[in-house]
């Protein structure tokens, strides 16, 4: 039940965020936080770009660094997954197995017949993936993606 919701939560997402900033999207948040390092500084951005209903008039009207005519890819909902999910995501790929990892290969759009290669794959490159303990959301998907693309059994699910 879970996974139904969070794949369902996650096809509406991308319709209310125009990837600004690559962790926390359009709007005023990204306005006021550009330039600025840190989870912290992270976490009020997407506060301030969700709580406020800016991002939605930022895409209708394209101000806020929004632009509304962006198509939305199944990098971004792969991206939005990973952002809402990494610590536990981190703990299911270090065990190989885990529903935030299953659910991360049925986002990703990932073969019933594949999963087990992927979880496989995620897991036996844990240390590849999560490169630090501060890395970022974006950083988690870009080290994962290389991997499934240099992986003969899985390259055709490389995201683009």
């Amino acid at each position: 039940m879970k996974k139904i919701i969070a794949i369902a939560a996650l096809s509406l997402l991308p319709l209310s965020q125009a990837m600004a900033d690559q962790d926390i999207g359009c709007g005023l948040g990204s306005m006021i936080f550009a330039g600025k390092d840190g989870k912290a500084v992270k976490i009020l951005g997407a506060t301030t770009n969700g709580s406020s209903g800016n991002q939605t008039f930022g895409i209708s009207f394209g101000t806020l660094g929004c632009d509304g005519n962006g198509t939305v890819t199944s990098t971004e909902t792969v991206s939005l997954f990973i952002d809402g999910n990494v610590d536990q995501l981190a703990r299911d790929m270090s065990k190989g197995e885990g529903e935030t990892l299953a659910t991360l290969a049925e986002v990703w759009g990932i073969a019933d017949q594949d999963k087990a290669a992927f979880a496989t794959l995620a897991q036996a490159n844990f240390s590849a993936v999560f490169t630090s303990e501060n890395v970022t959301s974006q950083t988690v998907l870009e080290n994962l993606n290389s991997l499934v693309a240099n992986d003969v059994a899985l390259s055709s699910y490389k995201l683009s």
